[in-house]
């Protein structure tokens, strides 16, 4: 879902200090894609060595399996869990428990060295203001694909801003540039309008150049220090230099551009989509790498909360739903964390770069097969 859904997926080390990025993920509409069997390293364990197991309430853990089983209830792996959830107290955590100990077994994770921990990062999704009309504060547009082009045929940012090929394929004004660019590299967000509506937006495809990181720039530059140079501290920068903004931008070749999605907006339940084709859910999906682990499957993550100074907080251990997908995200102890909406979503996931363990939870018959072939 980024190049973003970064994406952060890795984000704030690869916007802010990589030449590369997320690819994209187009929305899944079926399950053809999504793997019948884990490709990783794991071996099963017993719950009593799944580590925090009990310390999850499981709260809302229900309503992103069902989301799951829009797409996987068809499979004959998860027929049987699908219909048992649907008769799920979702006020019930340790009923929820109790079904997940019945119908599924815990796999732990592991690296190719034989180590079971590994990189837990975050993303989010951006909630920008804007117009559907360019007046006041509203002037950066945000595009759509121009109508007629092919794709890989556009310049490079700076050329293509210059060159006139953008005129009349604005979607939306926003009221900040740099705002607007984090949205580029997020890939998807929601647009708080000036009439009082929310405007969903998604990927729509970008100018085929390379990714060029403006914070390395930055600190290339001497304008910022490597602890500076995180998302608030651009920001900071941005709103100070005002007049170096468009030449910040036009460091970064590549640019982004967008459509307008349906769903709901703020305060509606639904979150962006993910690679598995269902709503994310905040603190619930997580972005993986579906060779090691196959989309849908319910993942527990034990890790640390971030916390101000690149430091690890309290513990952070909670059943996640393997719903997203990042071309930053590789192999099988290696997840991005989805932290919701807007500005203090975006401020954990910038600061989320954890260690952390994984079990993937199989459905039981899946299981015994995977169990089989390990042996």
């Amino acid at each position: 879902m980024r190049y973003g859904k970064m994406s952060l997926a890795l984000l704030m080390s690869l916007f802010l200090f990589a030449c590369a990025s997320y690819t994209p993920k187009p929305e899944v509409g079926g399950v053809s894609g999504v793997p019948a069997a884990p490709s990783g390293d794991m071996r099963a364990v017993p719950w009593t060595q799944v580590a925090g197991w009990q310390d999850d309430s499981l709260i809302g853990a229900d309503a992103a399996l069902l989301q799951n089983c829009s797409k996987l209830a068809q499979q004959a792996n998860w027929r049987a869990p699908c219909a048992a959830a649907e008769q799920l107290d979702a006020l019930d955590p340790e009923a929820i428990r109790a079904f997940f100990e019945r119908y599924f077994t815990p796999f732990e994770l592991f690296n190719r060295d034989g180590s079971h921990t590994g990189l837990i990062t975050g993303y989010y999704e951006p909630l920008l203001h804007g117009s559907r009309v360019r007046h006041g504060i509203y002037q950066t547009p945000l595009y759509h694909w121009p109508a007629g082009r092919p794709r890989g045929s556009l310049p490079a940012r700076a050329d293509l801003m210059r060159s006139g090929i953008l005129r009349g394929n604005e979607l939306v004004y926003v009221d900040d540039p740099i705002e607007a660019f984090f949205l580029q590299v997020q890939g998807s967000g929601q647009i708080e309008l000036d009439d009082g509506t929310i405007m969903r937006v998604g990927y729509d495809g970008t100018n085929d150049k390379p990714y060029r990181s403006i914070g390395r720039w930055l600190i290339d530059h001497g304008d910022l220090s490597p602890a500076q140079a995180t998302m608030q501290g651009i920001r900071a920068w941005a709103r100070a230099n005002p007049q170096r903004v468009t030449a910040l931008l036009n460091v970064n070749p590549r640019f982004v551009f967008f459509r307008e999605m349906p769903g709901d907006g703020v305060g509606g339940l639904e979150g962006p989509i993910g690679a598995l084709g269902v709503p994310l859910t905040a603190e619930r999906s997580i972005a993986v790498d579906p060779s090691a682990i196959p989309l849908g499957s319910p993942v527990f993550l034990s890790t640390t909360r971030p916390a101000p100074g690149g430091v690890s907080g309290g513990p952070l251990t909670r059943l996640m739903f393997a719903q997203d997908t990042g071309s930053a995200i590789k192999g099988g102890v290696r997840a991005d964390f989805f932290w919701g909406l807007g500005d203090q979503a975006g401020d954990i996931a910038g600061r989320m770069r954890q260690q952390g363990r994984m079990w993937v939870l199989l459905p039981n018959t899946q299981a015994l097969t995977e169990a089989a072939v390990s042996q």
